[in-house]
This record gives C-alpha cells, sequence and structure tokens, in this order.
C-alpha cells in the first residue's frame, strides 16, 4: 500500500539533513524524506517498495531484525546503530531512532548518516593502537604482528602483508606474511606489492576488475576470488615498503572507505617504520666501526666479558688473536688515506671468511683487529685459525688506481685461563704477543710497502 504524507510536511521533513523513513509491517519503504538521496544513494522514488533488509549489509541484518520487532512490540530504540550498502556499493554507518505507529501501522525512523564520525574514531583508535604497539614492540617483527590484529578488527582478511623494500629501493621483501587464503592466489600478493610500491600509490582490486595493471599482474588478479587491496608506506625518504591484504568470495568487498582506513595505517606504520629503524641505526652505529662494519671497541669488550662468564661456568677455553697491520702508516703516506681505508676493509672482510658464525672479528682502532675463539678445544686450534689468516692475507690486495699491494700482518695470542682470566688481562697478554711478533717478523720494518 502506497503511504500519502501531506505536503506541509513533506516539505518540512525534505529540509532536515537527517532522514525521515516510514517502513509498513512488512518491512518496505512507503515514505522516505529528501536527505535519503545523500545518504542512501537512492531516489525517494526508487526507494518506495524496496525492502529495508535488502539495504542492511549482511552482517548486521540479524540484530536489526531483531530490534525492528522490538520496536513493533511498542519499545522506542534511539542511537541504534547499523550499516547499510549505498547504491554504488559503499558501506554507510547510520544511527537510528525509531518508534511504533500504532495507528498508522507504520515503523517512523529518523536516521544519521554518522560514517564520517566512524571513520575518525576508527583513525583515532587505529592511531593509538600503533603507537602504543610501536613503544612496546622489540622489533619490525613484533610491531607487524602487532599491527595485524589491529588492522583485522577493521579490516578483516584471511592474508595480511607488509613488505619492505631495500635501501636502493629496487627490490621489495615481505617481513610480514600471514596467508590463510586460497593457493591459487598466492601469486598476487608479491606482484601487487611490487606495483605498489613502483607507482607508489594505492590499488584496490576486485574479481574481474579491469584496473590498468602490469601484464602479470593482471594475469594473477584475473584468478581473484575475493578482492585485494595494497597501500605504499611513505616517509619523506620515499616508499619504504608497502601493507596489502585480501579476503575471500564470501567476505564483503574492500571500498574506498577501506582503502582510505588503510592509507592512515600505513602512514602510521611508517612513521615507526622509520623510527625504529633510526633507532636501530643509531644502536648500529654506536656499536660499530664505520668503515669495516665490524664491531667496535665497546660492543667487543662486550662479547669478550659475556664469553668469559661461559666460558667460567662451562669449564671452557677460548683465545684473543690480536691483529696489526705491518707497515700500514706507509700505505697512508705513500697511496692515500683511501687506499688505506680500502684496504682496511678488504682485510676485514678476508679475515671474517676465516671465522665460523659464533666468533668475533672487531676493529679496535687504526690498523688494529682482534679475534675472539670461543668454545675450541686445544690451545693448537687457535694456531690453525692464524695459519688460515696468514693464508687469507697473502695474496695481493687491489686497492684501485693500479696499486695492487702485498700485505702481511703481527699477531699476538692469548689464551683462556692460561694467560689471564680478565679481559684485561687477556688483551694486554696478546697485545704485548702482538708487538714481539711485530719486532721479529722482517716484513714489519719500517720500509714502505711496494707494488705487487
Amino acid at each position: 500500500m502506497e503511504y500519502t504524507v501531506g505536503a506541509p510536511i513533506a516539505n518540512f521533513t525534505d529540509l532536515l539533513l537527517d532522514a525521515v523513513c516510514m517502513v509498513d509491517a512488512g518491512g518496505r519503504f512507503v515514505y522516505v524524506s529528501a536527505a535519503c538521496v545523500n545518504i542512501f544513494g537512492y531516489t525517494q522514488q526508487e526507494m518506495i517498495g524496496m525492502t529495508m533488509i535488502d539495504l542492511v549489509a549482511p552482517a548486521d541484518r540479524a540484530r536489526t531484525l531483531a530490534v525492528a520487532q522490538e520496536v513493533m512490540n511498542g519499545q522506542v530504540h534511539t542511537n541504534f546503530e547499523n550499516r547499510y550498502v549505498r547504491k554504488n556499493g559503499d558501506i554507510v554507518h547510520i544511527m537510528w531512532s525509531a518508534r511504533w505507529s500504532e495507528a498508522d501501522q507504520l515503523r517512523v525512523a529518523v536516521a544519521r548518516d554518522v560514517t564520517a564520525l566512524k571513520q575518525a574514531q576508527a583513525m583515532q583508535s587505529v592511531l593509538y593502537a600503533i603507537s602504543e604497539a610501536a613503544h612496546a614492540s622489540d622489533d619490525l617483527a613484533d610491531l607487524f604482528e602487532r599491527s595485524h590484529a589491529i588492522v583485522h578488527e577493521f579490516l578483516p582478511a584471511c592474508c595480511f602483508a607488509v613488505a619492505l623494500c631495500d635501501t636502493a629501493g629496487q627490490d621489495i621483501d615481505f617481513a610480514y606474511l600471514v596467508d590463510d587464503g586460497a593457493p591459487c592466489d598466492a601469486a598476487l600478493m608479491p606482484l601487487l606489492c611490487e606495483a605498489v610500491a613502483q607507482c607508489a600509490a594505492p590499488l584496490l582490486l576486485a574479481p574481474g576488475a579491469q584496473s590498468v595493471l602490469p601484464a602479470p599482474l593482471q594475469a594473477a588478479a584475473a584468478s581473484l576470488a575475493g578482492g585485494a587491496l595494497a597501500v605504499p608506506m611513505t616517509t619523506t625518504d620515499g616508499v619504504v615498503g608497502v601493507i596489502a591484504l585480501r579476503n575471500g568470495p564470501d567476505d564483503a568487498p574492500y571500498r574506498t572507505q577501506d582503502r582510505d582506513l588503510l592509507v592512515f595505517v600505513a602512514d602510521q606504520l611508517a612513521a615507526a617504520i622509520g623510527r625504529k629503524q633510526l633507532h636501530a641505526q643509531l644502536r648500529f652505529m654506536a656499536l660499530h666501526d664505520e668503515l669495516t662494519r665490524l664491531p667496535n671497541r665497546r660492543l667487543f669488550h662486550d662479547r669478550l666479558d659475556t664469553a668469559l662468564a661461559h666460558a667460567r661456568r662451562q669449564q671452557e677455553r677460548l683465545a684473543l688473536l690480536f691483529l696489526d697491520l705491518n707497515r700500514f702508516k706507509q700505505v697512508n703516506d705513500n697511496f692515500g688515506h683511501a687506499c688505506g681505508d680500502r684496504l682496511l676493509q678488504e682485510v676485514a672482510r678476508r679475515v671474517s671468511a676465516c671465522l665460523r658464525n659464533s666468533d668475533t672479528l672487531a676493529r679496535l682502532g687504526g690498523d688494529e683487529f682482534v679475534v675472539l675463539l670461543e668454545d675450541i678445544v686445544l690451545a693448537a686450534d687457535a694456531g690453525l685459525v692464524l695459519d688460515k689468516i696468514h693464508q687469507a692475507l697473502a695474496a695481493p690486495v687491489d686497492l684501485g688506481d693500479g696499486h695492487r699491494l702485498q700485505i702481511s700482518v703481527s699477531v699476538g695470542v692469548a689464551h683462556y685461563p692460561e694467560h689471564g682470566s680478565t679481559r684485561e688481562e687477556l688483551i694486554a697478554h696478546a697485545d704485548k704477543a702482538m708487538y714481539a711478533a711485530k719486532a721479529a717478523s722482517p716484513l714489519a720494518g719500517s720500509g714502505a710497502h711496494q707494488p705487487a
């Protein structure tokens, strides 16, 4: 039955920013005010006769019907919230006040669009949550796991991924990936993240979407069972990574408001990543030599103290090798400090290749290096490592600009527990032994290095 509202009342209700709706006992709209066009996207004529529940988001239909029945039983409801699907497919959040008119056999309701408020609340919640996660996280992996839980509250997905760009911005690798989706979609996420990193713009994919995409991504998206959404994480230095989601065929498709929310999440996450990386870089710089990237004196002392404590408890042996380049000053004097720096870097590389992962090579300063050998069985084991180091350094070093140098090192060795039980005692013994070796070596004289 078509319901007619008097012209004066209709004129007044059409002035309201909130929508006025009347629904009959069968659940069909019999009257809607002009504001419904802005809220729901349908014209007044289109909405008349439509079933109210068909416009409600599927996830909210059961509780909406329950409240509608309560209204028809005489209860007055105010500030009831649910979600509707607009004509264009977007989700709109509605706050309702409704009552039942027994005389007219109608539910009369006033609807207010609170989508912008919900979006602002979601962004504020995300901001607080990610800020807390960034503060509480021990590392980036922990931060990404916490961020996954935060995002899932607002944007459910069967796949959540965070991919980070390398320092050159050329390659991108997954730093975090949780995928409970179909294996056939596995190729989509890497291609999607690469495309977003390259274009530095969000991508929203839906099944059968004919977006202008790179050919490999377009082929992968053709078999997409659900939707996918990816946005870049950007700082002042450019794109540092991508955050990407994929949902299943039974999930609500991602919409533009979902994209906007994920962009906000990505901005907060990018800032948190930037802070974490800066702190990590500062920690690294405080504990490592800038030239060789080896542990510096401070970090070496800490590792040696830890190794000594472990050796005492386990009654194990360890050894120190104190290395000093012979005639290094002449390299700087004759060929320049740039060649000297390249020589130190090459020595660090070659010596590192002679060691186990459990061993430590550090640069104490200048041309002095020290090797910590933990958990050695016999004192002679340190001699085997020393032989490997001499062999590795026997080949000439190409320093560029036509300079090829033959180098050598003088090495002093200290063993725990024979030569001391403290860091100071072991270092002093190894240092003294190194100077003795240098004094006895004909290669450690004062003559300048000669081209090889």
